[in-house]
């Protein structure tokens, strides 16, 4: 038993380091919820039924156990190297390309009940993850999935700390989370909504200096090698790295709900 439960504790932390963890997710849905139009609500309800934007959230994390669905695992991100834009390394299946793909077949509407479902699915996801700065990362250390860290002593990563540690840490629901949030004025809204995919994803890589300039003390351990010693580097975080930088996620959470609703407004309206 006690065998088991550490598995299924394993693939939980390899599911959660690839995009804001299920209390980010929801709170991106909870948030779009509440700035839905009626016809975008009715249109939901009806391919959707009993299922809100906070439910479906994390359906793209959920199948990643079924390989019938591996072909969606890089759609989650893009990386995009400092100093460069996306369209050095613009590809069909990365997140920018399948938030537009989704969108198109939402607005053609001519696609199958079951694929326009799944369609709304894929994009309350990928907007909640173009909008962590690390999943517009660096290719070299695969969005901060391999620059080492600990968080209050437990052993983690820089990706991981920026999906789910933090807002975990907050120690609020993903309806409280939202409600903290989700006070804004309607012109702010407005400015929200009209920024396009390109632009959320710019606004990611913008915010990845200040990540990567505030990693903190950085702890080194000696390992024993085959001709030398190596050292290897793990930064310890805590109250003062979620100090700094929780501001910022919850402001891609917000900016994220937001969006998501601006899309789904415009497609079923």
């Amino acid at each position: 038993m006690m065998k088991h439960a550490l598995i299924l504790l394993g693939l939980f932390c390899q599911i959660t380091a690839y995009a804001w963890g299920p209390t980010g997710h929801r709170t991106v849905g909870q948030i779009a919820e509440n700035h839905l139009s009626e016809k975008a609500k009715a249109a939901i309800a009806h391919l959707l039924p009993g299922q809100s934007l906070a439910v479906v959230s994390t359906w793209m994390d959920e199948i990643r156990s079924d390989t019938a669905y591996d072909h969606m695992k890089v759609w989650h991100y893009v990386s995009i190297p400092d100093g460069q834009t996306y369209e050095s390394v613009k590809s069909e299946v990365d997140v920018i390309a399948q938030i537009k793909a989704h969108m198109d077949l939402l607005l053609k509407g001519d696609a199958s009940a079951e694929a326009q479902a799944t369609a709304v699915k894929v994009l309350v996801h990928l907007i909640g993850d173009i909008h962590q700065p690390l999943h517009v990362g660096r290719k070299a250390d695969r969005g901060g999935n391999s620059i080492k860290v600990t968080w209050f002593d437990e052993p983690s990563n820089l990706h991981r700390v920026w999906d789910s540690e933090m807002i975990d840490f907050y120690r609020m629901s993903y309806t409280e989370l939202a409600a903290s949030l989700d006070q804004v004025a309607e012109e702010q809204v407005t400015t929200w909504q009209k920024a396009s995919v390109i632009d959320w994803a710019n606004e990611s890589m913008a915010a990845r200096p200040g990540i990567y300039e505030n990693l903190g003390e950085c702890q080194t351990e000696e390992h024993e090698g085959a001709h030398a010693p190596s050292l290897t580097c793990t930064y310890a975080y805590s109250y003062r790295y979620h100090y700094v930088h929780f501001d910022v996620v919850r402001q891609r959470l917000f900016q994220a709900g937001i969006r998501l609703a601006g899309v789904l407004n415009a497609i079923f309206e």
